[in-house]
Protein backbone atom coordinates (compact mmCIF):
# COMPACT_ATOMS: atom_id res chain seq x y z
CA UNK A 1 0.00 0.00 0.00
CA UNK A 2 1.13 4.02 -0.60
CA UNK A 3 0.49 5.77 1.92
CA UNK A 4 -0.58 9.38 1.02
CA UNK A 5 -1.86 12.30 3.12
CA UNK A 6 -5.18 11.76 1.39
CA UNK A 7 -5.22 8.16 2.56
CA UNK A 8 -4.64 8.96 5.81
CA UNK A 9 -7.76 11.15 6.04
CA UNK A 10 -9.91 8.41 5.11
CA UNK A 11 -10.19 5.50 7.71
CA UNK A 12 -11.96 2.62 7.58
CA UNK A 13 -15.37 1.93 7.99
CA UNK A 14 -15.35 1.58 12.45
CA UNK A 15 -11.99 2.92 12.91
CA UNK A 16 -11.87 3.71 16.90
CA UNK A 17 -8.87 3.29 19.51
CA UNK A 18 -10.11 0.54 21.84
CA UNK A 19 -7.31 -0.41 23.33
CA UNK A 20 -8.41 1.43 26.80
CA UNK A 21 -11.17 -1.02 26.97
CA UNK A 22 -14.24 0.10 28.85
CA UNK A 23 -15.30 3.88 27.90
CA UNK A 24 -16.76 5.00 31.38
CA UNK A 25 -16.73 3.05 34.76
CA UNK A 26 -18.37 6.21 36.78
CA UNK A 27 -18.61 9.02 34.53
CA UNK A 28 -15.33 10.50 32.39
CA UNK A 29 -15.64 13.73 34.52
CA UNK A 30 -15.11 12.11 38.11
CA UNK A 31 -12.75 10.01 36.70
CA UNK A 32 -10.56 12.49 35.27
CA UNK A 33 -9.99 14.26 38.97
CA UNK A 34 -9.07 11.09 40.47
CA UNK A 35 -4.87 11.60 39.89
CA UNK A 36 -5.27 15.41 41.61
CA UNK A 37 -7.61 14.17 44.07
CA UNK A 38 -7.55 9.98 44.85
CA UNK A 39 -5.84 7.76 42.59
CA UNK A 40 -6.72 5.67 39.36
CA UNK A 41 -5.80 2.32 37.91
CA UNK A 42 -5.79 2.48 34.64
CA UNK A 43 -5.08 -0.84 32.14
CA UNK A 44 -2.06 -0.83 29.40
CA UNK A 45 -1.26 -3.94 28.76
CA UNK A 46 -1.85 -3.48 24.98
CA UNK A 47 1.79 -2.28 25.03
CA UNK A 48 4.01 -4.76 23.41
CA UNK A 49 6.71 -6.20 25.27
CA UNK A 50 9.91 -7.27 24.10
CA UNK A 51 12.42 -8.79 25.80
CA UNK A 52 16.30 -8.09 24.48
CA UNK A 53 18.97 -10.02 25.73
CA UNK A 54 22.78 -11.18 24.82
CA UNK A 55 26.31 -9.94 25.65
CA UNK A 56 26.09 -7.08 22.63
CA UNK A 57 22.59 -5.86 23.85
CA UNK A 58 23.43 -2.82 24.92
CA UNK A 59 25.40 -1.89 22.16
CA UNK A 60 23.12 -2.60 19.68
CA UNK A 61 20.25 -0.36 21.49
CA UNK A 62 22.51 2.29 21.42
CA UNK A 63 23.18 2.38 17.57
CA UNK A 64 19.15 3.15 17.79
CA UNK A 65 18.45 5.22 20.32
CA UNK A 66 18.93 8.98 21.32
CA UNK A 67 19.61 8.27 25.10
CA UNK A 68 22.78 8.07 27.31
CA UNK A 69 23.59 4.69 28.42
CA UNK A 70 26.98 5.86 29.46
CA UNK A 71 25.46 5.15 33.04
CA UNK A 72 22.75 2.64 33.09
CA UNK A 73 21.80 0.34 36.61
CA UNK A 74 20.20 -2.50 36.82
CA UNK A 75 16.61 -1.44 37.85
CA UNK A 76 16.82 1.88 36.44
CA UNK A 77 14.38 3.02 33.53
CA UNK A 78 14.59 5.32 30.45
CA UNK A 79 12.57 7.27 28.17
CA UNK A 80 13.95 5.54 25.22
CA UNK A 81 13.75 7.41 21.38
CA UNK A 82 14.24 6.08 18.33
CA UNK A 83 14.94 8.19 15.42
CA UNK A 84 14.88 7.90 11.41
CA UNK A 85 18.56 9.45 9.18
CA UNK A 86 16.53 12.63 9.45
CA UNK A 87 16.35 12.85 13.40
CA UNK A 88 12.38 11.95 13.44
CA UNK A 89 10.49 10.09 16.07
CA UNK A 90 9.68 6.17 14.52
CA UNK A 91 9.13 4.86 17.99
CA UNK A 92 9.72 5.40 21.82
CA UNK A 93 8.98 3.20 25.51
CA UNK A 94 10.06 2.58 28.52
CA UNK A 95 13.55 0.58 28.71
CA UNK A 96 13.97 -1.13 32.14
CA UNK A 97 17.22 -2.53 32.49
CA UNK A 98 16.94 -5.75 34.98
CA UNK A 99 20.18 -7.29 34.86
CA UNK A 100 23.53 -6.94 33.17
CA UNK A 101 21.93 -8.25 29.53
CA UNK A 102 18.68 -8.46 30.47
CA UNK A 103 16.27 -5.29 29.11
CA UNK A 104 12.60 -5.14 28.77
CA UNK A 105 11.51 -2.43 26.47
CA UNK A 106 7.86 -1.64 26.69
CA UNK A 107 6.02 -0.22 23.51
CA UNK A 108 6.62 -0.35 19.62
CA UNK A 109 10.19 0.29 19.90
CA UNK A 110 10.65 -3.34 20.00
CA UNK A 111 9.98 -3.98 16.53
CA UNK A 112 12.33 -1.84 15.16
CA UNK A 113 14.99 -3.08 17.59
CA UNK A 114 14.16 -6.82 15.86
CA UNK A 115 14.44 -5.45 12.49
CA UNK A 116 17.76 -3.63 13.46
CA UNK A 117 19.06 -6.36 14.85
CA UNK A 118 18.40 -9.01 11.54
CA UNK A 119 21.00 -6.53 9.67
CA UNK A 120 23.77 -6.55 12.03
CA UNK A 121 25.93 -9.45 13.59
CA UNK A 122 25.77 -8.29 17.23
CA UNK A 123 25.56 -11.25 19.85
CA UNK A 124 22.25 -10.34 21.09
CA UNK A 125 18.20 -11.46 21.01
CA UNK A 126 15.10 -9.50 21.13
CA UNK A 127 11.91 -11.69 21.42
CA UNK A 128 8.36 -10.74 22.30
CA UNK A 129 7.31 -11.23 25.91
CA UNK A 130 3.43 -11.15 27.71
CA UNK A 131 3.90 -9.17 30.08
CA UNK A 132 0.92 -7.10 31.91
CA UNK A 133 1.00 -2.86 32.42
CA UNK A 134 -1.24 -1.24 34.94
CA UNK A 135 -0.94 2.07 36.28
CA UNK A 136 -1.99 3.21 39.67
CA UNK A 137 -1.22 7.00 39.68
CA UNK A 138 -2.47 10.01 42.07
CA UNK A 139 -1.71 11.64 45.11
CA UNK A 140 -3.39 8.68 47.26
CA UNK A 141 -1.17 5.46 44.83
CA UNK A 142 1.72 4.65 47.35
CA UNK A 143 -0.54 4.48 50.13
CA UNK A 144 -2.97 2.15 48.15
CA UNK A 145 0.20 0.34 46.56
CA UNK A 146 1.79 -0.01 50.63
CA UNK A 147 -1.23 -1.70 52.10
CA UNK A 148 -1.99 -4.00 48.80
CA UNK A 149 1.87 -5.57 49.48
CA UNK A 150 2.42 -4.88 53.24
CA UNK A 151 5.75 -3.34 52.24
CA UNK A 152 6.71 0.37 53.29
CA UNK A 153 9.73 -0.35 50.48
CA UNK A 154 8.11 1.12 48.19
CA UNK A 155 8.53 4.49 49.53
CA UNK A 156 12.43 4.03 49.15
CA UNK A 157 11.78 4.05 45.23
CA UNK A 158 13.33 6.43 43.32
CA UNK A 159 11.85 8.24 40.01
CA UNK A 160 12.31 5.83 36.91
CA UNK A 161 13.54 2.76 39.09
CA UNK A 162 11.54 -0.36 39.55
CA UNK A 163 11.11 -2.31 43.42
CA UNK A 164 10.17 -5.79 43.52
CA UNK A 165 6.31 -5.81 44.77
CA UNK A 166 4.31 -9.00 46.29
CA UNK A 167 0.77 -8.37 45.52
CA UNK A 168 -2.30 -10.93 45.82
CA UNK A 169 0.85 -13.50 46.33
CA UNK A 170 2.32 -12.45 42.67
CA UNK A 171 5.94 -11.16 43.48
CA UNK A 172 5.70 -8.39 40.41
CA UNK A 173 7.93 -4.95 39.70
CA UNK A 174 6.63 -1.13 40.60
CA UNK A 175 8.25 1.30 38.15
CA UNK A 176 7.78 4.42 39.51
CA UNK A 177 6.79 7.41 36.54
CA UNK A 178 4.00 8.64 36.79
CA UNK A 179 1.93 9.33 33.28
CA UNK A 180 -0.64 11.95 34.60
CA UNK A 181 1.73 14.03 36.17
CA UNK A 182 1.63 12.82 39.64
CA UNK A 183 2.91 10.06 41.70
CA UNK A 184 2.49 7.26 39.71
CA UNK A 185 3.44 3.16 39.52
CA UNK A 186 3.59 1.30 36.25
CA UNK A 187 3.28 -2.42 37.78
CA UNK A 188 4.50 -5.25 35.38
CA UNK A 189 4.40 -9.06 35.71
CA UNK A 190 3.50 -12.15 33.53
CA UNK A 191 0.05 -11.75 32.44
CA UNK A 192 -0.91 -14.46 34.37
CA UNK A 193 -1.05 -12.46 37.66
CA UNK A 194 -2.97 -9.22 35.97
CA UNK A 195 -6.37 -9.82 36.91
CA UNK A 196 -5.29 -11.48 40.49
CA UNK A 197 -3.45 -8.07 40.69
CA UNK A 198 -6.26 -5.72 39.39
CA UNK A 199 -8.49 -7.10 41.76
CA UNK A 200 -6.68 -7.03 45.24
CA UNK A 201 -5.83 -3.30 43.90
CA UNK A 202 -9.13 -1.78 43.23
CA UNK A 203 -10.38 -3.74 46.79
CA UNK A 204 -7.89 -2.00 49.03
CA UNK A 205 -8.17 1.44 46.98
CA UNK A 206 -11.76 1.79 48.12
CA UNK A 207 -10.66 3.06 50.87
CA UNK A 208 -8.53 5.92 49.27
CA UNK A 209 -11.10 7.02 46.26
CA UNK A 210 -9.47 4.56 43.93
CA UNK A 211 -11.52 4.92 40.66
CA UNK A 212 -10.87 2.78 37.58
CA UNK A 213 -9.83 4.86 34.87
CA UNK A 214 -12.28 4.50 31.41
CA UNK A 215 -10.92 5.14 27.77
CA UNK A 216 -12.82 8.49 27.32
CA UNK A 217 -10.59 10.37 29.81
CA UNK A 218 -7.53 8.01 29.79
CA UNK A 219 -5.35 10.51 27.11
CA UNK A 220 -6.49 13.97 29.42
CA UNK A 221 -3.36 13.10 31.42
CA UNK A 222 -1.10 13.16 29.01
CA UNK A 223 -2.23 16.05 27.61
CA UNK A 224 -2.37 18.33 30.60
CA UNK A 225 0.88 16.58 31.79
CA UNK A 226 2.35 16.66 28.33
CA UNK A 227 2.99 13.46 27.33
CA UNK A 228 3.06 13.65 23.60
CA UNK A 229 1.60 10.51 21.88
CA UNK A 230 2.44 8.66 19.03
CA UNK A 231 -0.26 8.28 16.05
CA UNK A 232 -2.09 11.40 18.43
CA UNK A 233 0.70 14.04 18.32
CA UNK A 234 3.13 12.61 15.55
CA UNK A 235 3.23 10.08 12.78
CA UNK A 236 5.64 7.60 13.23
CA UNK A 237 8.56 8.12 10.51
CA UNK A 238 7.93 4.70 8.81
CA UNK A 239 6.78 6.10 5.81
CA UNK A 240 10.15 6.94 3.82
CA UNK A 241 11.10 4.86 0.75
CA UNK A 242 13.70 3.83 3.07
CA UNK A 243 11.93 2.52 5.51
CA UNK A 244 9.84 0.17 3.42
CA UNK A 245 11.03 -3.00 4.69
CA UNK A 246 10.68 -2.23 7.98
CA UNK A 247 7.28 -0.96 7.93
CA UNK A 248 5.93 -3.64 6.21
CA UNK A 249 6.85 -6.11 8.62
CA UNK A 250 5.84 -3.61 11.64
CA UNK A 251 2.28 -3.05 10.28
CA UNK A 252 2.33 -7.03 9.63
CA UNK A 253 2.44 -7.57 13.03
CA UNK A 254 -0.03 -4.92 14.11
CA UNK A 255 -3.54 -5.10 15.19
CA UNK A 256 -6.20 -3.35 13.63
CA UNK A 257 -6.65 -0.81 16.01
CA UNK A 258 -2.59 0.47 15.13
CA UNK A 259 -2.66 0.32 12.03
CA UNK A 260 -0.80 2.68 11.18
CA UNK A 261 -2.59 6.02 12.04
CA UNK A 262 -4.84 8.43 10.54
CA UNK A 263 -5.01 12.48 10.07
CA UNK A 264 -7.79 14.72 10.68
CA UNK A 265 -7.79 18.71 11.56
CA UNK A 266 -7.66 21.93 9.84
CA UNK A 267 -3.27 21.96 8.86
CA UNK A 268 -3.33 20.37 5.25
CA UNK A 269 0.16 18.88 5.19
CA UNK A 270 1.34 18.11 1.49
CA UNK A 271 3.53 15.22 2.64
CA UNK A 272 3.22 12.52 5.40
CA UNK A 273 6.79 13.85 6.47
CA UNK A 274 4.81 16.72 7.57
CA UNK A 275 3.54 15.31 10.74
CA UNK A 276 7.01 13.53 11.75
CA UNK A 277 8.38 14.96 14.64
CA UNK A 278 11.54 15.35 16.68
CA UNK A 279 12.37 14.79 20.11
CA UNK A 280 13.28 18.79 20.05
CA UNK A 281 9.85 19.61 19.05
CA UNK A 282 8.10 17.05 21.15
CA UNK A 283 9.87 18.74 24.36
CA UNK A 284 12.37 15.46 24.07
CA UNK A 285 15.99 17.56 23.71
CA UNK A 286 16.96 17.04 27.26
CA UNK A 287 16.61 12.70 26.25
CA UNK A 288 18.98 13.35 23.86
CA UNK A 289 23.26 13.11 24.48
CA UNK A 290 25.72 13.06 21.35
CA UNK A 291 28.22 10.91 23.63
CA UNK A 292 27.34 8.09 21.33
CA UNK A 293 26.80 7.44 17.55
CA UNK A 294 22.99 7.04 16.42
CA UNK A 295 20.70 7.12 13.87
CA UNK A 296 19.51 10.86 13.38
CA UNK A 297 22.83 12.40 15.25
CA UNK A 298 24.11 14.41 12.82
CA UNK A 299 20.55 15.85 12.34
CA UNK A 300 19.56 16.30 15.92
CA UNK A 301 22.74 18.13 16.50
CA UNK A 302 22.33 20.85 14.38
CA UNK A 303 18.43 20.94 15.74
CA UNK A 304 19.44 21.07 19.66
CA UNK A 305 21.59 23.95 18.97
CA UNK A 306 19.32 26.16 16.58
CA UNK A 307 15.77 24.71 17.32
CA UNK A 308 13.10 26.20 15.18
CA UNK A 309 9.74 24.95 16.97
CA UNK A 310 8.94 23.94 20.58
CA UNK A 311 6.24 21.75 23.05
CA UNK A 312 3.95 24.18 24.03
CA UNK A 313 0.37 24.11 25.62
CA UNK A 314 -2.46 26.33 24.00
CA UNK A 315 -5.55 27.18 26.14
CA UNK A 316 -8.49 27.66 23.87
CA UNK A 317 -10.81 30.92 24.30
CA UNK A 318 -14.06 29.52 25.92
CA UNK A 319 -16.26 31.63 23.91
CA UNK A 320 -15.05 30.64 21.08
CA UNK A 321 -15.57 26.79 21.89
CA UNK A 322 -18.68 27.58 22.86
CA UNK A 323 -20.00 28.72 19.09
CA UNK A 324 -18.55 25.35 18.21
CA UNK A 325 -20.93 23.83 19.72
CA UNK A 326 -24.01 26.07 19.38
CA UNK A 327 -23.14 26.01 15.66
CA UNK A 328 -24.66 22.18 15.82
CA UNK A 329 -28.10 23.98 16.70
CA UNK A 330 -28.30 26.66 13.88
CA UNK A 331 -29.08 25.61 10.13
CA UNK A 332 -26.37 26.45 7.88
CA UNK A 333 -23.16 24.46 7.79
CA UNK A 334 -21.96 23.69 11.63
CA UNK A 335 -18.16 22.98 12.31
CA UNK A 336 -17.26 19.99 13.30
CA UNK A 337 -18.22 18.49 16.58
CA UNK A 338 -15.54 18.75 19.24
CA UNK A 339 -16.00 15.28 20.98
CA UNK A 340 -16.03 15.10 24.66
CA UNK A 341 -13.56 14.91 26.33
CA UNK A 342 -11.41 14.56 23.27
CA UNK A 343 -11.90 12.24 20.23
CA UNK A 344 -12.33 8.88 20.59
CA UNK A 345 -11.21 7.58 17.44
CA UNK A 346 -7.20 7.60 17.56
CA UNK A 347 -6.67 10.42 15.27
CA UNK A 348 -3.83 12.71 14.71
CA UNK A 349 -5.78 15.85 14.73
CA UNK A 350 -3.88 18.54 13.41
CA UNK A 351 -5.00 22.15 13.03
CA UNK A 352 -3.21 24.94 12.18
CA UNK A 353 -1.90 27.60 14.54
CA UNK A 354 -1.79 31.24 12.84
CA UNK A 355 -0.78 34.93 13.72
CA UNK A 356 -2.26 36.99 11.69
CA UNK A 357 -1.89 35.36 8.23
CA UNK A 358 0.90 33.49 8.76
CA UNK A 359 1.37 29.96 10.00
CA UNK A 360 3.15 29.60 13.33
CA UNK A 361 2.48 25.80 14.09
CA UNK A 362 0.13 23.06 14.29
CA UNK A 363 -2.40 22.09 17.45
CA UNK A 364 -2.78 18.26 18.66
CA UNK A 365 -4.52 16.32 21.25
CA UNK A 366 -6.97 18.97 21.90
CA UNK A 367 -9.30 18.25 24.98
CA UNK A 368 -11.25 19.26 27.67
CA UNK A 369 -9.90 19.42 31.07
CA UNK A 370 -12.82 19.01 33.96
CA UNK A 371 -10.32 20.06 36.50
CA UNK A 372 -9.20 23.36 35.11
CA UNK A 373 -12.33 24.34 33.12
CA UNK A 374 -11.02 24.83 30.08
CA UNK A 375 -10.10 23.08 26.47
CA UNK A 376 -6.41 22.41 26.07
CA UNK A 377 -4.35 21.23 23.22
CA UNK A 378 -0.49 20.33 22.90
CA UNK A 379 0.99 22.10 20.59
CA UNK A 380 4.31 22.30 18.19
CA UNK A 381 5.29 26.25 17.47
CA UNK A 382 7.33 28.16 16.23
CA UNK A 383 10.46 29.30 18.47
CA UNK A 384 9.84 32.93 18.01
CA UNK A 385 6.02 32.62 18.69
CA UNK A 386 6.16 30.02 21.97
CA UNK A 387 6.11 32.75 25.03
CA UNK A 388 3.61 31.76 27.52
CA UNK A 389 0.78 34.38 27.21
CA UNK A 390 1.63 35.07 23.40
CA UNK A 391 -2.21 35.36 21.43
CA UNK A 392 -2.49 32.99 18.37
CA UNK A 393 -5.16 31.45 16.17
CA UNK A 394 -6.14 27.88 16.35
CA UNK A 395 -8.36 27.17 13.44
CA UNK A 396 -11.11 24.26 13.76
CA UNK A 397 -12.46 21.93 11.51
CA UNK A 398 -11.23 20.57 7.50
CA UNK A 399 -8.98 22.02 4.92
CA UNK A 400 -11.86 21.87 2.51
CA UNK A 401 -14.92 22.62 5.10
CA UNK A 402 -16.46 25.39 7.76
CA UNK A 403 -13.53 26.48 10.06
CA UNK A 404 -13.79 28.33 12.89
CA UNK A 405 -11.06 30.67 14.26
CA UNK A 406 -10.35 29.64 18.28
CA UNK A 407 -8.37 32.53 20.22
CA UNK A 408 -5.78 30.60 22.52
CA UNK A 409 -2.94 31.61 24.61
CA UNK A 410 0.19 29.80 24.85
CA UNK A 411 1.11 28.35 28.54
CA UNK A 412 3.87 26.60 29.12
CA UNK A 413 3.94 22.82 28.50
CA UNK A 414 3.19 20.50 30.84
CA UNK A 415 0.19 22.58 31.66
CA UNK A 416 -0.50 20.98 35.37
CA UNK A 417 2.59 21.05 37.65
CA UNK A 418 5.24 18.36 37.50
CA UNK A 419 4.94 16.06 40.96
CA UNK A 420 6.50 13.25 39.77
CA UNK A 421 9.02 13.12 41.70
CA UNK A 422 7.47 14.41 45.17
CA UNK A 423 9.06 12.78 47.98
CA UNK A 424 7.27 9.49 48.84
CA UNK A 425 8.26 9.28 52.76
CA UNK A 426 5.63 12.35 52.75
CA UNK A 427 2.91 11.24 50.93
Amino acid sequence: MTYTVSSMRKPPEGYAWSRFGQPEYTDWLDESLSWKHTCYIGDWSFLWQHRITGPDALAMLGDITVNSFASFEIGQSKHAIHTNKDGKVIHEGVLTRFGQDDFMLHGRGGFWAAHYLSQTDYDARVERDDWFVLQVSGPESVNVLEKASGDSRLRETGFMRVNALTIAGHEIWALRQGMAGEIGFELQGPMAFKQDVYDRIVEVGQAFGIRKLGARTTMINHLEACFPTIATDYIPAIFDADMTEYREAFTASMPSFAQPAYIAGSYDGTDISDYYRSPVELGWGRNIKFDHDFLGREALEAEKAAPRRAMRTLVWNSDDVADVFASLFRQEDHYPFMDMPRDQRGFMWADKVTVGDGLVGVATSRGYSYFYRQMLSLCTIDVQHSEPGTEVVVHWGRPDGPQKAVRATVAPAPYKPDRRRADLRRA
